[in-house]
């Protein structure tokens, strides 16, 4: 699959997967997601698929690849998880 068809693609799932609290927004009070709640997770997927893009085209063993892969998973879902509920504590907290 050539870039432009790859990030065409990776674009519309991002929105796919941002629609999903904007849908369950609407059947609970559980969750409320702000503008700005949204355009921060876009940018966390955006610059977890950019990173991951950047990686792969330097790293080329499939070894190497799947265990880089695997750190970016766990410092997105860090990233994540900080800024949902503020497990570290930190200025950034959703809490």
């Amino acid at each position: 699959m050539s870039f432009p068809k790859r990030a065409f693609s990776i674009v519309v799932l991002i929105v796919a997967f941002l629609c999903l609290p904007l849908i369950l927004m609407q059947f609970t009070d559980e969750i409320y997601w702000t503008a700005t709640d949204f355009l921060a997770m876009a940018g966390i997927l955006l610059g977890f698929w950019l990173f991951l893009e950047i990686l792969y085209r330097f790293v080329h063993k499939k070894g190497q690849r799947i265990l880089v892969g695997f750190i970016v998973l766990i410092v997105f879902i860090l990233i994540w998880a900080e800024l949902a509920v503020g497990i570290f504590n930190s200025p950034f907290a959703g809490n």
